[in-house]
């Protein structure tokens, strides 16, 4: 899961940036909200963590300016502000969530999957395609209930096959949701974790679950539900 982390207290920062990215997920950090809309404009993210107290202009601003550029990426304000009104005054800004300081990161982490599991359509951790299932909190896979070993790449694009499901997913799509910068990929590298998943399917009965679409990407077979 790609987060963008814009919150200018550098022990928070640093404490939700190794929490984040010790459960596998790759975190954009920033401490100012011009950072923050400069990255979430060039860089795709699943979701953002936004505080409302911000050195340069407030989260709410922010949130402002992400929603009129036609983001729809689901939005987390972290604030101290506790009262009823902020909460208002924040969700009619555009955000989609708001946890008050302190908090549990467990909490934290559990709003964020329900943020995005909601935002492509799925109202359960658990997601199930034929005999099929992925646990998108344990970051699991199991075909009739067996347990299959994945990579953490192998299975960051079987979520992202399943999560764009009757969508042809490009190589490019791929790289976007795996890495943090362009710099730390090759395109090329996808058809070689794309095979290796293919085999691992295949050694459990399923063959032909990721077809490959010429000259644009990848296209998950299985209906979802």
């Amino acid at each position: 899961m790609q987060i963008l982390l814009v919150e200018d207290n550098a022990l928070l920062n640093h404490h939700l940036t190794s929490q984040l990215s010790e459960d596998g997920h790759i975190v954009h950090a920033e401490s100012t909200a011009s950072a923050g809309l400069q990255t979430i404009r060039k860089q795709p993210c699943d979701v953002a963590i936004i505080d409302i107290g911000l050195p340069d202009f407030d989260g709410l601003r922010l949130i402002k300016q992400i929603r009129s550029g036609g983001l729809a990426t689901p939005i987390l304000i972290l604030t101290a502000r506790s009262s009823w009104q902020d909460k208002v005054e924040g969700l009619d800004a555009g955000a989609d969530d708001y946890l008050v300081k302190p908090f549990q990161i467990e909490e934290l982490k559990a709003r964020l999957h329900a943020l995005v599991r909601r935002s492509v359509g799925f109202t359960s951790p658990t997601v199930n395609a034929g005999n099929i299932s992925v646990d998108l909190n344990a970051k699991t896979v199991s075909v009739d209930e067996q347990l299959i070993s994945l990579t953490k790449f192998e299975y960051s694009i079987l979520e992202h096959l399943i999560k764009n499901r009757q969508k042809v997913v490009s190589k490019q799509q791929l790289v976007d949701a795996m890495y943090k910068t362009s710099q730390d990929a090759q395109i090329n590298s996808i058809e070689v974790i794309i095979s290796r998943l293919r085999k691992k399917l295949a050694a459990v009965g399923h063959d032909s679950v990721i077809s490959t679409i010429r000259g644009q990407g990848y296209l998950f077979e299985l209906k979802v539900g």
